[in-house]
Parts: C-alpha cells; structure tokens; sequence
C-alpha cells in the first residue's frame, strides 16, 4: 500500500507516491451531517438525538465508542419507519456528568431515548451492543427486535488492544492534534480505502466532529468495564435477533459475537470472513440489516 497522510491534498482528492495510476477523484461522500436536538432525559442528561423517518416501527440506533449519529445513521438506509439516532453521554452535543461511568449508565441512556421515541426495536454497534446487552438484563423483553453489530465485550473487559486504540483517541482528541487523530480514525478504514475519496470524505466528517465536540475523559473507564456479569443472563430475552461479527477483528473478536448468539434464545449469528467488511459488503450488510428488521 503507498502511503497515507495527514492532512488532505489542497484539491481533496487522494493523494499517493510511486508508480501507479491514480485513483479517480469521484465516490460516495459521507453522509452530510443533519441538524440534531438535545433532549432532556428521566435521569437528567440530555442526549443529543437525530430522529429520521415516519410511522412504525421505531427502531434506536446506538453506536460505538468514540463513534456517534454519523457512522449509525448508514446502518438505518433501508430500514422502515421512524429511525432515532442519538449520542451517548460524553460524545457529541450530548452531556458528560461527572464520572465514573458504568453500562449501566449507557444502558439508561438508550433505554431513555427508546422509550421517549417510542422505539420497538433496537440496533447496538460495538459499545452500544454492550449496552443493549445491559438494558436487557433488566429488561429482557423491553424490544420485538435486536441487531447486535459487532459486539466487543460481554462479561470479561475488552483486551489491550482495543484498550490502547481508545487511550490514543482520547489523547489525540484532548491535544486537537489533527494528524494524530487522523492516524487512530484512519485504522476504521480499510487500507485499500483509505487514499479514495470515499475514505477522505469518512475520515473528514470524522475529523470535523471529533475536533468540533471533543470525547469526554469519562469514557476512558469503559474498555476496563464488561456489561454483564454472567452472559447466560440473556436467556431471558426472547425477540428475535440477529448478531453480526467478523473475523479477525482485533477489537470485535469474532469469539464475542458467537458467545452472544449461543446465550440468546432466538439469535441468527452471520460472521463476515475478513474486517472492513462494512466497505466492501456494503450493500449485502444493508440488505441483511433492513431484511432483518423490516421482515
């Protein structure tokens, strides 16, 4: 692979050195970013929420950490009825109370965004799979439907990898150092992709937010956290869910989400066969989210 840097070519398009033709300056850009409300939940935070679509079903979307409204709303594309997006605690607009935090503050977050939306099924990517997990704990039957998008952790916190990756976010995003920033969001994309403009428009709308609203310091406990004590707990949840993982995922071990699958009841576990899979099987992971969901 040539190389990437930071920051963008002047023209923003890819930039590479060596031989070879260069890539062409056209590609899907990342979703523009809509205007979003604070809303005030029982506990007291105010959650930074995006609520697309209308009629029902309502489905929430909860995302992963050091992500937020943007990166879940493409998971929603073909999903019917009111779509609600929103922000954990400490990401975005969203409120930082002081610390620390545990799932199963992130679980009354989603569990207040639900419920104020009015949402009957749920979508958790990473983090917010362990959230949804801990809401579930307490309330199994809370949902009619449940995507679990490459859960990270269930009952023993996550390894040191995911644990360094997250340290690095935090201090890179704390200094408003721009290039280090860019060098930890950039590992969320491929390495065919990242010198394409499609890879130069994520990691841009990445940057802005990142930059813009900062991480709290809060968030740093959570990888030293796991959601449940004990995974067989999930037994009691009957609705149907389908659970998506991968394959040597460094930070989403494929392991976790087959974990996951075997303790719920109704579960329909797909495991893609290589990382980045969100890119390159993008319409096939759309289409077996909405077919999912819709059906």
């Amino acid at each position: 692979m040539r190389g990437f840097r930071w920051p963008p070519p002047p023209d923003g398009g890819p930039r590479t050195w060596g031989p070879g033709p260069g890539a062409p300056r056209t590609g899907r850009p990342a979703l523009p970013e809509p205007e979003t409300e604070l809303v005030t939940t029982p506990h007291g935070v105010r959650l930074e929420r995006l609520v697309t679509g209308a009629g029902d079903p309502a489905t929430v979307f909860a995302h992963g950490l050091g992500n937020g409204i943007a990166t879940t709303r493409p998971f929603g594309s073909a999903v019917t009825g009111r779509k609600i997006f929103f922000q954990f605690r400490g990401h975005g607009r969203s409120d930082a109370p002081p610390g620390p935090w545990s799932y199963l503050d992130l679980a009354r977050d989603l569990r207040a965004v639900a419920d104020l939306g009015g949402a009957t099924r749920a979508f958790g990517a990473s983090l917010g799979a362990g959230a949804l997990c801990r809401l579930l704990l307490e309330s199994p039957d809370r949902f009619e439907k449940l995507v679990f998008f490459l859960p990270a952790v269930l009952d023993k916190p996550r390894g040191p990898v995911a644990r360094q990756r997250l340290t690095d976010l935090l201090d890179a995003v704390a200094d408003g150092d721009a290039s280090a920033v860019a060098d930890v969001v950039s590992l969320e994309v491929p390495a065919a992709v990242r010198n394409t403009p499609a890879g130069w428009a994520y990691l841009r709308q990445r940057l802005d937010q990142l930059l813009r609203d900062g991480l709290a310091p809060g968030l740093a406990d959570l990888p030293e956290q796991a959601p449940l004590r004990d995974v067989s707990a999930l037994a009691a949840v009957t609705a149907p869910a389908l659970v998506i993982g991968c394959a040597g995922d460094d930070l989403h071990p494929a392991y976790v989400a087959e974990e996951l699958a075997a303790a719920l009841p109704h579960a329909t576990l797909h495991v893609y066969d290589r990382p980045g899979f969100a890119w390159t099987e993008r319409a096939d992971l759309r289409e077996r989210i909405s077919a999912f969901l819709n059906g």
